[in-house]
């Protein structure tokens, strides 16, 4: 059973903007050198489209990243489909454009802007289908590899430095990646994010990941096949950075350090026993949780509920409030729970009512 002692206060000070870093304690996978690091906030799309492959536009990355940054957008991924896994030839990009889309986002990458070259993969017919992020397209056949079987594509990833892989909309065309079977920790190393949202909520099959082992942040992303990137749509994928730079973003997207939100500048800061999202823990049976959440958009955007989601979905502490402003501080005791991470609703969410807008990544108690 879980017991919280809980303390909740509304700020009275103005909280940081999304650009000021904040300082937590960020455990290393190993749940061990643990040290404080400074992240900031990073706003963008990790799954849209352009004409490459089956967007209803023409168009191409360079329009896609050119339109993200004058939409105010931190960092966008361009995903168009790669041929050799998707069974609609017309609906996928070809070895010209893809190169051409990784011209337009070493061009288009700044101090200010980071544009991914990325594409998606669809497996083994109706398997589902998996962004890459950070990783050239392979051969047909991968030399050790034979793309048959979705354990097989994993192994890949894990092997190929640096390649991060997305769950893709869960239940869109598979039964959730078989049930998101054939974990093992070294596949757990090439798969980094799941979407939680992607035009509907996939937070069951986040759990549903998180329960069979896989260590993942939820993202939000538009999946956009129109000219509308980022503008069009108030979903966004939170990154916590260092800085602004492709191999930081790649790094917290590795580390599943962030959150999926359907407000578009919804700020949240969350640790657990001092360590920030994404971080594994050493076990212990006592977790202190600290909660800070910013909506700088005021009332019409104001915080109503943050839970605290564990094995099995299980609501194992929530608080209620009616503030853009929060701060929340609890502590649990447990001594079987495997993670723990945040859900939060407020006033609006996309469909303008009070709704759940928010997922952040777990901490992971290290059992």
């Amino acid at each position: 059973m879980f017991k919280r002692t809980i303390q909740a206060v509304l700020f009275v000070v103005a909280v940081a903007v999304m650009s000021v870093p904040f300082s937590c304690q960020n455990a290393s996978s190993a749940g061990s050198n643990v040290k404080t690091t400074s992240y900031n906030l990073y706003f963008g799309d990790l799954h849209t489209h352009t004409g490459y492959s089956d967007a209803y536009d023409a168009s191409t990355p360079w329009d896609a990243y050119k339109a993200a940054i004058a939409a105010g957008a931190d960092f966008m991924a361009v995903t168009d489909h790669w041929a050799i896994w998707h069974d609609y030839e017309a609906w996928v990009m070809d070895s010209v454009e893809w190169k051409d889309e990784q011209a337009a986002a070493n061009f288009y990458t700044s101090k200010k802007f980071v544009a991914m070259a990325g594409y998606e993969a669809y497996l083994l017919g109706h398997c589902g289908e998996i962004n890459v992020y950070n990783a050239d397209v392979p051969p047909a056949e991968p030399e050790g590899y034979k793309f048959d079987r979705l354990s097989n594509f994993y192994d890949w990833l894990a092997q190929t430095p640096g390649a991060i892989g997305q769950f893709n909309h869960p239940l869109y065309v598979s039964d959730n990646f078989m049930d998101f079977a054939n974990y093992t920790p070294t596949r757990d190393i090439g798969m980094g994010l799941i979407e939680a949202y992607n035009d509907v909520v996939y937070e069951d099959s986040y759990i549903m990941a998180l329960d069979a082992g896989w260590h993942l942040m939820p993202s939000a992303n538009s999946d956009t096949h129109y000219s509308d990137w980022i503008s069009g749509n108030d979903m966004r994928t939170v990154l916590l950075a260092e800085s602004l730079t492709p191999g930081n973003l790649y790094a917290a997207m590795s580390a599943s350090r962030g959150y999926a939100t359907l407000d578009k500048n919804l700020q949240i800061y969350y640790t657990l026993n001092g360590a920030v999202m994404g971080s594994v823990l050493s076990p212990t049976g006592k977790y202190a949780v600290s909660v800070r959440i910013l909506d700088p958009d005021g009332a019409v955007d104001a915080i109503k509920l943050v839970e605290i989601v564990s094995d099995g979905g299980a609501v194992v502490a929530k608080m209620k409030f009616d503030s853009a402003k929060v701060q929340w501080t609890t502590t649990l005791t447990s001594t079987s729970a495997h993670y723990f991470y945040l859900r939060v609703t407020t006033a609006s969410d996309l469909s303008g009512v009070e709704g759940v807008t928010a997922w952040t990544a777990p901490v992971w108690t290290g059992r």
